[in-house]
């Protein structure tokens, strides 16, 4: 009895085999269909996605021909104005740089203006010293000496000499400075043209030669560090000082 029992229990586990292998492949059969399915949602919900957001931003359907023509005169329009903005602000620029060209040239002019007037103030002076000569004293006077610093060691000069009487003689001689400074805390005296000048143009200039006056003016260079003093003014004539004047310079702040 106990075969029979052996190969009953045998032919029963072979007939429930089959059954577990077809229940296997159906649960495998079912999961690939099941992620067929889940995917092609996924992807339908995707393109619907794609596709709502296209129609919502316009980018699905292409504008018709009068939508695109109010679209090109919107922008010609707007080109339109914007050339005439530039054009305007261009003009505004234009007008402000010729303003302002004009500005800088009235000021360069008026700033020519009152050195010319400044200058014939000074002329004004100058010859004013000439009208109280006595025109019937001889000899050679100095009307005139004016003398500052224009810069670091650069002294201006500025002399006016006349000769009276009738003006028949004609006067031929030299103007001769002498130029006190302080220089290392002690005095010398420096004469203007130097005596190891020997250039025809630097003792021209101090060349006089005339009826009525002359007018002498220039720039001396002192040495470097040099106070100035005074400055003597001399009228030489073939080597004899015919007259001299000495003033004592303001100093300028």
């Amino acid at each position: 009895m106990t075969a029979p029992k052996m190969g009953l229990w045998g032919r029963r586990r072979s007939a429930a085999a089959p059954q577990m292998t077809i229940k296997r492949q159906l649960s495998g059969r079912a999961r690939l269909v099941f992620g067929i399915v889940v995917l092609a949602a996924v992807s339908a919900v995707a393109f619907g996605g794609y596709d709502l957001g296209r129609r919502l931003t316009g980018g699905y359907a292409a504008p018709n021909p009068a939508q695109l023509a109010t679209i090109k005169d919107e922008v010609a329009k707007l080109s339109a104005e914007r050339d005439q903005y530039s054009s305007t602000v261009n003009s505004s620029e234009s007008k402000l740089n010729i303003e302002r060209s004009a500005q800088r040239q009235l000021a360069a002019q008026i700033n020519a203006l009152e050195t010319e007037n400044s200058k014939l103030k000074e002329d004004l002076a100058f010859f004013e010293s000439l009208l109280p000569a006595d025109k019937t004293a001889g000899g050679v006077s100095i009307r005139s000496l004016k003398a500052n610093m224009a810069g670091a060691n650069q002294l201006r000069y500025r002399v006016l000499v006349m000769q009276g009487g009738k003006g028949d003689r004609e006067f031929s001689g030299s103007l001769q400075l002498a130029v006190t400074v302080l220089q290392t805390g002690k005095s010398a005296i420096i004469l203007f043209p130097q005596a190891a000048t020997q250039e025809p143009a630097a003792v021209e200039k101090f060349h006089l030669g005339f009826k009525r006056y002359q007018r002498l003016d220039g720039l001396l260079t002192l040495p470097d560090g040099a106070e100035l003093k005074s400055v003597q003014a001399r009228i030489l004539e073939k080597g004899q000082v015919r007259a001299q004047q000495t003033i004592i310079p303001e100093r300028t702040s």
